[in-house]
């Protein structure tokens, strides 16, 4: 365990300016092949510790990195995630096993408030896989707090309204928030409160995004920025969506709703997806509304808290699209 301890404790070292930034208290920590521990990430929010393992890994060796991520870190608490291929699909029916509501070291806790770039996030460490904010995309939040004064902006999969937050923060007229869950809406909606923002229900919809996509296009509405960050699977009532099959259908949607001179920010989050492949996709939807557009800028996650091993892209990918 020595070693291990040493690694995690080498790893953290590595995130430099990220440790002492009192702006910002929520970051990746531990990057599995590229920080030396395959299969193994680990995020930071606070003093709190949330470890994912990306296979099965026998119990002793479960233990034996929760001893070394205590030694090494000397966290408050540290969270356990098991993330195996099936995950998404056992999310449900095996949920206490794969995300257990406890803490694994240390003491359990319901919810806490993170930070990134002076605003605030709630964070609920045990709730599930998802834990209210995925960190890879700080840089792409950074970019939207410069970018929205004025503007109006369309968060589609919005989670817990990370960008919505970032998007009134940042001076935008309006952010309009659309997930197929009421319950991490609602989340958002407190993600706002706890920045001082005031909550309009309506800027909160629950529903299919294609759905409203088709609804918002009929009714004539655009916006200066459509953010579009979807899972890379996901399934509702109305249909199934596969980012590596889909994504240019959803950008052809997308664009749909985009203002001339506007902006698409096209997202990606699926290893399997080269980048390459990936703009190809949103050009082909592009090109199906009939729209001149061009990729004129791409977002990644910061390589401070999330290296890439050489030869290997970052698998979250974001396209800046220009629209006419």
């Amino acid at each position: 365990m020595p070693a291990l301890v040493d690694t995690l404790r080498a790893a953290r070292a590595r995130r430099g300016p990220l440790l002492t930034d009192p702006r910002t208290t929520a970051f990746r920590v531990l990057q599995g092949d590229a920080d030396g521990v395959p299969d193994v990430t680990a995020d930071q929010f606070g003093g709190l510790c949330v470890i994912s393992l990306y296979r099965d890994f026998a119990p002793r060796d479960e233990e034996a990195l929760l001893d070394a991520a205590v030694a090494a870190w000397a966290p408050t608490s540290v969270y356990l995630k098991r993330r195996p291929r099936e995950a998404r699909v056992l999310a449900n029916v095996a949920k206490d096993s794969l995300a257990p509501e406890a803490a694994a070291r240390g003491e359990s806790v319901d919810a806490l408030t993170a930070t990134e770039n002076g605003l605030s996030f709630l964070i609920r460490p045990g709730q599930g896989l998802s834990v209210g904010l995925y960190l890879d995309m700080r840089d792409t939040r950074a970019w939207l707090l410069g970018e929205a004064r004025g503007r109006t902006v369309l968060n589609l999969f919005a989670y817990t309204c990370a960008f919505g937050v970032v998007a009134r923060a940042g001076g935008a007229k309006r952010a309009l928030n659309i997930d197929a869950s009421r319950r991490v809406l609602e989340w958002g909606e407190e993600n706002a409160r706890l920045n001082g923002q005031p909550v309009d229900r309506y800027d909160y919809i629950a529903g299919d995004v294609f759905d409203w996509l088709r609804r918002l296009a009929k009714k004539g509405e655009a916006f200066d920025l459509v953010i579009a960050d979807p899972p890379s699977f996901s399934t509702t009532k109305e249909a199934r969506f596969s980012a590596a099959r889909d994504y240019a259908r959803l950008a052809e949607a997308a664009a749909r709703v985009v203002a001339p001179g506007g902006r698409l920010v096209a997202c990606c989050n699926h290893a399997g997806l080269p980048m390459k492949r990936f703009e190809a996709m949103v050009s082909e939807g592009l090109a199906l509304t009939g729209r001149q557009g061009r990729v004129v800028g791409s977002l990644a996650p910061s390589s401070l808290d999330f290296p890439t091993p050489d030869g290997q892209e970052p698998a979250l990918k974001v396209a800046l699209v220009q629209l006419r």
